[in-house]
């Protein structure tokens, strides 16, 4: 399988390698509450994304497209933009009921926008090998949202002294900064929102 493997491949799986260090970073910084770990488990979604911009780049320069390749951009994605800002966020406190459904509520969106991504690619690109817009922001856009726990973090504000603080709604709790995932799960699976890809 490896010999089917092209440079660009290898750079994705540094991308998927960062978000799954991402996530282990996230739980070791629940078993630790060290910052420091918190903070390496942020600082690996720029590190994610670098690879995810590298690939792309390298597979257009050596016109080294493949279907392989697009399945594991997106498989890699999913754990980058997907899960690891979502273990991020429920380590820096949204951990009530619905904080846990927001949070699983945006992987489902990513994982959607992804899999629409990959279905469509071929009637976006109008025929050329680039597409040329993205429906709905693209998942790697959830950096934003791990540079805003990095943030919280730096500040001391994670944990119970999270910003927003914490509502009590029925039989479950809800941190306001969760709203942040759902508004970027929503707005990945938008079918109107139309951005330009560079």
């Amino acid at each position: 399988m490896i010999r089917e493997f092209h440079l660009a491949d290898f750079l994705t799986l540094g991308n998927a390698a960062s978000g799954t260090g991402a996530v282990l970073l996230a739980m070791l910084y629940m078993a630790s509450q060290s910052s420091e770990h918190f903070f390496y488990a942020a600082l690996l979604a720029p590190v994610a994304f670098a690879f995810d911009v590298a690939d792309g780049k390298v597979a257009r320069a050596r016109h080294q497209h493949s279907a392989l390749g697009r399945e594991l951009d997106s498989l890699s994605d999913v754990i980058s933009f997907g899960v690891a800002p979502a273990a991020l966020a429920f380590a820096a406190g949204m951990q009530g009921g619905w904080d846990a459904l927001i949070l699983a509520y945006f992987v489902c969106c990513g994982v959607s926008r992804l899999a629409r991504y990959n279905v469509t690619a071929e009637t976006l690109s109008e025929g050329g090998d680039k597409v040329k817009y993205f429906e709905g922001t693209p998942i790697p856009t959830s950096v934003v949202l791990t540079a805003i726990l990095a943030a919280a973090c730096w500040q001391g504000r994670i944990g119970n002294d999270l910003w927003g603080g914490a509502w009590s709604i029925g039989p479950w709790t809800l941190h306001p900064l969760v709203l942040l995932f759902a508004l970027s799960g929503t707005l990945m699976i938008s079918k109107t929102l139309r951005i330009p890809k560079l």
